[in-house]
């Protein structure tokens, strides 16, 4: 089994970035060789999460949406009264996604939807951030 390890980084606002990044781990994938296995995506970090979504304005819109549902930015957090940095919200919000995904490889492709794309999302609220993505490519 081969495995190859790749980092990239992306710059993140304050305002819940939800970046579209299918195509860097896609020729991530395609530069390893590897043409049947899987990809590990993973963020380092508290206030950042992975998962797949059609990446398009209204189902981003709407999962913004239903972030700000489930962990208001403007919500009473205990993290906020211990550190003092407002960004509670963020942590709670990583937490609900999860900080990594898997995505089986085959015939040297991610088995991804027709309409699903590999998205990272960036809760934090300082501005100018960079996002750390750690790639793992695994197989044969």
């Amino acid at each position: 089994m081969e495995m190859h390890r790749h980092e990239l980084t992306f710059r993140a606002t304050a305002e819940t970035d939800i970046l579209d990044i299918t195509s860097q781990i896609a020729e991530l994938v395609g530069r390893s060789g590897v043409t049947e296995g899987q990809v590990l995506v993973f963020t380092p970090g508290s206030t950042a999460g992975v998962t797949t979504l059609e990446f398009e304005p209204g189902a981003v819109a709407d999962l913004k949406r239903a972030f700000e549902q489930l962990a208001p930015a403007g919500g009473q957090y205990q993290h906020n009264l211990r550190w003092g940095d407002g960004n509670g919200y963020s942590h709670v919000r990583a937490a609900l996604l999860g900080p990594s995904l898997t995505v089986p490889v085959a015939g040297g492709r991610l088995v991804l939807g027709t309409w699903q794309q590999i998205i990272l999302c960036d809760f934090d609220n300082k501005p100018n951030r960079e996002r750390r993505v750690v790639v793992r490519v695994m197989g044969r």
